[in-house]
This record gives structure tokens, sequence and C-alpha cells, in this order.
């Protein structure tokens, strides 16, 4: 008996939290968790979000506070998962 297929797609950081969003101040925090929740919803055309390249996949950059930084996030059709790679702040 095969187990059915899950279409539902999720986030993660990658490597971990740690390593991405350590240090960053918490209302910083809290804006990369909203958006990779909104990224999520979006599933395969999160792709589309953002600047970077459209064709190939690869890393993917969204505006946070209007320029103040950056979300870097790479979307995995094939895990239906988006990896949540770096935030860039400005402070």
């Amino acid at each position: 008996m095969t187990s059915p297929v899950s279409d539902a797609w999720a986030w993660e950081y990658d490597p971990d939290g740690q390593h991405v969003v350590t240090g960053l101040p918490t209302m910083v925090i809290t804006e990369v968790e909203r958006l990779a929740e909104q990224l999520v919803i979006l599933g395969r055309d999160a792709a589309n979000a953002g600047r970077g390249p459209l064709h190939g996949g690869g890393l993917r950059t969204l505006d946070l506070f209007g320029g103040r930084g950056f979300l870097h996030f790479i979307v995995a059709n094939h895990l239906r998962l988006v990896l949540i790679v770096r935030v860039t702040w400005l402070d």
C-alpha cells in the first residue's frame, strides 16, 4: 500500500535558523518568517517572487522593510520547500 503524496509546501532555514537569523532584531526575524509563510502559500509560483534568475531555479531576493534588508531564498519544487538561506540587514 502506498502512502498519499502531500501537495503541502513548507519552508525552513538552510542550513538552520542559528546560521541564518542569529543576531538579527526580533522584528526582522518576524518579518522574514511572515514572508516565508507567504511564499509557502504561493508554492511553486514563489519562484516568480522577488528578483533573481527565473529560469533554472537559483537564489531569489525579496526586500525587507522597503530596502533596509534582503531575504534570500531558493524554491525547491521537487521538495515542495522554500529554503531561507540568508538574511541581510542594513540597519
